[in-house]
């Protein structure tokens, strides 16, 4: 009678011990599996990088050309204005001249 028990213990513990390695042997599957997902998932980001990188330069490139216009438009304004200025005090300055030239005592 001991021994039965002593043979079902046994034969409880090999059962156990199996259901033991098994639960190893699937979560070392499970950490594989996981690893391999990981590696997949950097690889497709890495191989994603260039495209990324490129939109984000795309984008620089127009911000970029947007201010240059932006620029060019407030120097072509600005220009115009000094050119308006230019024209509105040049008979002032000619006359200025000419009275300093016709009559240098009374500038």
């Amino acid at each position: 009678m001991v021994q039965e028990v002593f043979k079902q213990l046994l034969e409880a513990e090999q059962q156990a011990e199996a259901i033991v390695d098994a639960a190893q042997a699937e979560r070392d599957g499970m950490i594989a599996a996981a690893h391999e997902e990981a590696r997949h998932a950097e690889a497709q980001f890495e191989a994603h990088l260039p495209a990324l990188r490129a939109d984000h330069l795309q984008a620089a490139r127009e911000r970029a050309a947007r201010t240059v216009s932006d620029l060019n438009q407030h120097n072509s304004e600005r220009q115009h204005e000094l050119r308006q200025l230019a024209q509105l005090h040049e008979q002032t300055a000619l006359d200025a001249a000419l009275s300093l030239l016709f009559d240098p005592g009374k500038g």
